[in-house]
């Protein structure tokens, strides 16, 4: 049994807008919420990752981070984002070892402090996914080196958005990015982590002319803290029950499923599941432009059928994340470059 943890946890006041252009800032430190990004960082952090892209698809990767090791601790299930950090610590020459709940001494009543305390003798960098809001910051508090968060119960969930604010610069091929984009959110916003943290961050980009549009099942709408946050930086935010209505001029459709592991009543999920199907009808009526998205893994709220559009960019979204991870464990390691005297691979 997982030892008992206070959801209330927050991230130290002090860590806010404490990650910059300037990459020492990174070095040594941890990463759990994208309040600590400013834009300059964020900047930084999406420069790293198309240096690392263009690393991969030149020569694989280099071993900057040889000698290095990760650990890679999942207490929720995890593909992509387990494996892409498995990859992006390999391809930059390092290693990696992976702790969940059935195997390790949470089962014994661990706590997680004590657990990271432990895996920090082994392990330079500790990535953390934990059902539990507030863990991985409450995480950081016992570290003495970087600790990542994957994925904290509803909370948040920063490397995905960085991941997908890459991808949207990447998709429309400009240094500008989020500029003057609507971005529609689709699905289930209440508990959808990744929603959160995405529409923080691109508020705290600075970017000029961004819209968030919401569209969700009334009891599924975005919470009202992460709309409070978005509204101190003054961007446009509209709340829609119509998907027709909120893709009219759309830049971006971002998908989420409707998590079922997140409903007490397994009604209410049954009622609400397939409120939302992005399929081929559609994408005809979307906008020419207006990518598709999804964090994935998907439960038919977006057909197969629509994997052929041109449009449709979430499995190249999820090759971004091995980039993004690559920079992000570049910048923390304090490896913004390769040592002189390292080889490619």
């Amino acid at each position: 049994k997982m030892a008992a943890l206070d959801d209330s946890f927050t991230m130290d006041p002090t860590m806010a807008d404490t990650l910059t252009s300037d990459p020492s800032t990174w070095t040594g430190s941890s990463l759990v919420s994208v309040k600590q990004i400013t834009p300059s960082g964020l900047q930084l952090l999406l420069d790293v990752s198309l240096e690392m892209k263009t690393i991969v698809r030149l020569v694989g990767g280099d071993e900057r981070l040889k000698h290095k090791i990760l650990a890679n601790v999942f207490y929720e299930a995890s593909t992509r984002t387990s494996c892409s950090f498995q990859s992006a610590m390999l391809r930059l020459g390092g290693r990696v070892v992976c702790i969940d709940q059935l195997n390790s001494s949470v089962k014994k009543g661990e706590t997680l402090g004590d657990t990271i305390r432990c895996l920090e003798n082994y392990a330079d960098v500790t990535v953390l996914r934990h059902p539990v809001i507030g863990s991985a910051a409450e995480a950081s508090t016992y570290a003495e080196k970087p600790v990542l968060n994957a994925g904290d119960g509803t909370g948040e969930h920063p490397t995905q958005a960085l991941l997908d604010i890459f991808t949207i610069t990447d998709e429309f091929r400009t240094s500008s990015g989020l500029l003057n984009k609507t971005v529609v959110l689709l699905g289930d916003l209440k508990h959808g982590r990744t929603v959160h943290s995405l529409a923080k961050l691109i508020a705290r980009s600075g970017t000029a002319g961004v819209e968030l549009r919401y569209c969700s099942p009334p009891s599924l709408r975005m919470p009202e803290d992460v709309k409070e946050e978005v509204s101190k930086y003054g961007v446009k935010q509209g709340e829609y029950t119509d998907i027709k209505d909120a893709i009219k001029g759309a830049d971006v459709l971002y998908v989420t499923r409707v998590q079922k592991e997140r409903f007490e009543n397994l009604e209410d999920y049954e009622n609400v599941k397939d409120s939302f199907i992005v399929d081929a009808n559609l994408m005809k009526s979307a906008p020419s432009k207006m990518i598709v998205m999804h964090p994935l893994p998907r439960v038919g709220e977006i057909t197969e059928e629509v994997d052929k559009d041109p449009r449709a960019a979430y499995f190249r979204q999820m090759e971004n994340g091995m980039f993004v991870r690559m920079a992000l464990l570049a910048l923390v390691l304090g490896r913004r470059c390769a040592p002189l005297g390292y080889k490619t691979k």
